[in-house]
C-alpha cells in the first residue's frame, strides 16, 4: 500500500544491510540472527530509517522478515490486525505477541481468537507474573508489571520486534523513525507502519476485508484495558480514552531509554520516560 503523496521503494531499492558482510569479514552471514547490539550489523540505523521513509509498508516488513527471520516477534495490541495480515504475506510462521493483562475487554480477547483463526497464527499470549497482583489496572505500577516486564521477557533472545505504532498516536511518537534501537531491551525495533494515517489504516481494513475490532463501532478509537479505557466523541483525539482523567498518555512499552536504577516510586513517574525526547535520540545514536 503506497500513501498519497509518497512513492513506495521497490524491492530493489531496499538497503541491503548484508553489505555489510562484504565490508567487513568479521562480520559472518550467521550473525544476521545473533544480533545484541545494533554494532555487529555495520549499519548506520538512522540512515537506513531515513532510506526507508519512501518505503512502501510491505517492503519494511520484509526487509525485516528476511534479516532478523524467527528471531523477529511482532507484538500486537488488537486494537486492529493490518501489521498482522502484512506480515503474514511475508512470513505465515512469524511469532506474534499478544500482552495479556488480565483486565482486557472480553471484546479484545474474542477478537483475538477470531483473529488466530482467521490467519492460523503463531501466537504467543503473554500474562504477568504473581508480582503484578498487587498492582491493579489503573495503579503506578500496571503497566510496568503487566506490560513492560512481560514484554521483556517475551523478547530475550530476539533480535528485532515490530510494532504498529504511529506518529499521528501522540505528539511524543511524531518523531518516530521506521527502524530505531531499542536501548531499553537492546534489540532494534521496525515500525513499519509509522507514517500511516487514522485513514489510511481503516482504507487498508476495508480494501483487504480485514475483521474490525468490535468495539470501534462503540466508539472506542483507542483500546486499551477496561478499567482505564473509554469512549470519544467524534470531536475528540482517538487516544483521548486512555487513562481518563489522568495526564497519563503512554504505557511504556516504547520508552526506548533503560529503566532508572530502583522501582518506581508511585505518581507519573511510574509512567514517564527517563529521558526528554531528545536525549532519547542522542542516546539511540550512541548505541548504533
Amino acid at each position: 500500500m503506497a500513501l498519497a503523496g509518497r512513492s513506495a521503494m521497490s524491492a530493489s531499492e531496499v538497503p541491503d544491510v548484508r553489505t555489510a558482510e562484504r565490508a567487513d569479514p568479521r562480520v559472518r552471514p550467521a550473525a544476521r540472527h545473533t544480533i545484541t547490539d545494533a554494532r555487529p550489523l555495520g549499519v548506520d540505523l538512522s540512515g537506513l530509517s531515513a532510506r526507508f521513509e519512501a518505503a512502501a509498508a510491505e517492503v519494511v516488513v520484509s526487509w525485516a522478515c528476511d534479516l532478523f527471520g524467527p528471531r523477529l516477534s511482532l507484538v500486537c495490541s488488537f486494537q486492529n490486525c493490518v501489521l498482522i495480515d502484512l506480515a503474514i504475506g511475508v512470513d505465515p510462521r512469524v511469532e506474534v505477541i499478544f500482552l495479556d493483562t488480565g483486565s482486557h475487554f472480553a471484546e479484545t480477547l474474542d477478537y483475538v481468537e477470531r483473529v488466530r483463526a482467521l490467519y492460523d497464527l503463531n501466537l504467543r499470549v503473554v500474562r504477568p507474573d504473581a508480582n503484578a497482583e498487587a498492582w491493579p489496572c489503573g495503579s503506578d505500577r500496571c503497566c510496568e508489571l503487566r506490560k513492560v516486564v512481560p514484554l521483556n521477557r517475551a523478547l530475550e533472545g530476539r533480535g528485532a520486534w515490530m510494532s504498529g505504532l504511529k506518529r499521528v498516536d501522540t505528539s511524543a511518537r511524531a518523531s518516530t523513525p521506521v527502524v530505531e534501537w531499542d536501548a531499553a531491551r537492546r534489540l532494534v525495533k521496525v515500525n513499519p507502519l509509522v507514517r500511516w494515517s487514522h485513514d489510511d489504516v481503516a482504507r487498508y481494513e476495508a480494501g483487504h476485508e480485514l475483521p474490525v475490532h468490535p468495539l470501534r463501532a462503540h466508539g472506542y478509537l483507542s483500546i486499551g484495558c477496561r478499567p482505564t479505557t473509554r469512549p470519544v466523541s467524534p470531536f475528540e483525539d482517538p487516544r483521548a480514552g486512555r487513562w481518563p482523567g489522568t495526564t497519563r498518555t503512554e504505557c511504556g512499552l516504547h520508552l526506548m531509554v533503560p529503566p532508572p536504577s530502583g522501582p518506581p516510586t508511585g505518581g507519573r513517574r511510574a509512567f514517564e520516560p527517563a529521558l526528554s525526547a531528545g536525549e532519547n535520540r542522542s542516546l539511540t545514536n550512541e548505541m548504533r
